[in-house]
Formats: C-alpha cells, structure tokens, sequence
C-alpha cells in the first residue's frame, strides 16, 4: 500500500558525490524515522543513515560519518542521501525504508521498503 521508490544511483568515481532521493506514493505513511540502508554483493543488508520524523534528529553508520548526510522534505513527501567523497566500499544496492519505531539502525525496525538503486564507485 505505501511505496518507496528510490532513485539517483549511478557509476561515479571515488571522491564524487551523488544524491540518493527516496519519493513515497500510495497512502502516505510516514513513521517516526525514516532509513537507508546498502547491500553490496555476499554482504549482509546494513544499516547507513536515519532521521526522524522531525528532520532534524539523524544518525549515522561509522562508516559514512562526516560523508553522508540525510535530509527530508515531508511536504515532497521525499527523503534525500546526500553522498560525498565516495569511496568504492560504497559500493552497493542502498534501500530507503520507513519505520514505526524501534532500534533505527537494525532492519526489523521497517516496515516498509523501497526496490533499491545502484550505486557503484570505480577506484
């Protein structure tokens, strides 16, 4: 019923940036926090950025730390990744996802996933 739809991925180059945008459509639903997260290949799905709903509270993965940075603008009903000096360990499939509650950082807190977008860094 509610859909995420995420966009923006591409083939760049390490230290680029790009943008990540996830647009929802269907029912609006919009939980306390709102996620991404990346799959790379034989890798378990992890856990990279969350805000709440508030869109000022977020939180990050070490790893991305300082680089990335997530935004949302509820009346586009859009949530945004902001990606810089991307490194080829960035490398993967990376996922928005919506959350009623729980641990932000660990996907059973989701209830709702988008299809992914590829974002792949040649070295």
């Amino acid at each position: 019923q509610v859909q995420l739809v995420e966009s923006g991925g591409g083939l760049v180059q390490a230290g680029d940036s790009l943008r990540l945008s996830c647009a929802a459509s269907g029912r609006t639903f919009w939980g306390s926090t709102m996620g991404w997260f990346r799959q790379a290949p034989g890798k378990e799905r992890e856990f990279v950025a969350a805000i709440r709903w508030n869109a000022v509270t977020t939180y990050y993965a070490d790893s991305v730390k300082g680089r990335f940075a997530i935004s949302r603008d509820n009346a586009k009903n859009t949530v945004y990744l902001q990606m810089n000096s991307l490194k080829s360990e960035d490398t993967a499939v990376y996922y928005c996802a919506a959350s009623t509650g729980g641990a932000y950082w660990t996907t059973t807190a989701y209830d709702y996933w988008g299809q992914g977008t590829q974002v792949t860094v040649s070295s």
